[in-house]
């Protein structure tokens, strides 16, 4: 699965660290150990000058270099017992001076051939997480939290549903679309006044996305145009913007809320045309509704997020008025 450069880049370096930390660890067992018992280092420098010998002897073509290669071995077999030895009577643990790489599989490297090794991997899962937590809107966002009773359970017959029934709907489907989440998935559009639950389930499918070792960004639309204008007066590099491009979903929460220019319709038109033909997966969230967007952003960004992308309509009352309101009573009743 592929990783952002920054997800990537930070990981090698947690891999690097992790290397140096345990090669740190091996020498200053070693000193120790030499230390304590200075007849380990006479032992170990007399085994690796028998394992230059041997080399020598097997690019030899003349003697009898069988028998030398027995007498050889049988030296360093004897070494080897004699350091066992030593190691046990000065009752150092277990593998104290082992000097094993920080991965058996991959030594360390973080591939295993061209394909990247488990260790690796585990620590781009950590490192989305860990950058996804930060930018979060609390950084704890579950399904499981999601709560249907602030939608209110009467039927609109213009809708033939209730608030409460489409956002069980809403509900089901991405906890599915997260749960199911592939490169090339579909893109999704959340729209619906402020307040209604936009923002919480897209960062609840950046969450369940990124745990599932997918590449995911998040982003407010205002974040987004920034960094694409910090690049235009090259007050960045363009390299900067390549997470926005590469990675398997981008999310974009609150859209229309940033101050819409010439630049940033034209930095969103890209941003959402180049998914589009990649097949990567983007969910925008919004309070513009289909008239609005076309007004704002013209109809060719309108005509592709309206009919490219799977539309989620959102509907309710104001959830954050209303638990301000109900957290008023509460106090109220305490007092």
């Amino acid at each position: 699965m592929a990783y952002t450069s920054t997800v990537l880049n930070r990981a090698r370096a947690r891999l690097r660290e992790d290397k140096e930390r345990k090669r740190a660890e091996y020498e200053d067992h070693l000193a120790r150990a030499y230390t304590l018992r200075p007849r380990l280092r006479e032992i170990d420098q007399a085994l690796r000058g028998s394992s230059a010998q041997v080399a020598a002897l097997l690019f030899r073509h003349e003697g009898d270099t069988a028998m030398e290669l027995a007498k050889l071995r049988a030296e360093n077999e004897a070494l080897q017992n004699e350091r066992q030895w030593i190691l046990d009577e000065a009752e150092l643990p277990d593998g104290y001076l082992d000097d094993s790489p920080v991965c058996g599989l991959c030594g360390g490297t973080g591939y295993v051939g061209s394909r990247m090794c488990e260790c690796l991997r585990e620590l781009c899962r950590q490192e989305q997480k860990r950058e996804l937590a930060a930018l979060l809107p609390t950084g704890k966002e579950r399904f499981e939290s999601f709560s249907l009773e602030v939608y209110p359970d009467r039927f609109y017959p213009e809708l033939g549903t209730s608030a409460r029934t489409l956002m069980q709907k809403n509900l089901n489907y991405c906890k599915k679309y997260a749960a199911e989440f592939q490169p090339g998935a579909r893109s999704l559009l959340f729209s619906g006044a402020t307040g209604l639950g936009k923002t919480f389930l897209s960062a609840c499918i950046a969450r369940q996305v990124a745990e599932g070792g997918h590449s995911v960004v998040y982003a407010t639309a205002g974040k987004l145009f920034s960094d694409y204008e910090a690049v235009k007066f090259e007050r960045a590099e363009p390299e900067s913007l390549r997470d926005y491009r590469d990675c398997e979903l981008l999310i974009i929460d609150d859209l229309g809320t940033e101050m819409t220019t010439q630049f940033v319709t034209a930095a969103l038109y890209e941003i959402v045309n180049s998914r589009l033909l990649d097949r990567k997966a983007t969910v925008i969230s919004t309070n513009l509704n289909e008239q609005d967007l076309e007004a704002r952003y013209g109809g060719q960004i309108a005509s592709r997020l309206l009919g490219s992308y799977r539309v989620v309509y959102f509907l309710g009352d104001d959830i954050r008025r209303l638990r301000k309101i109900r957290q008023y009573e509460e106090r109220s009743v305490r007092i």
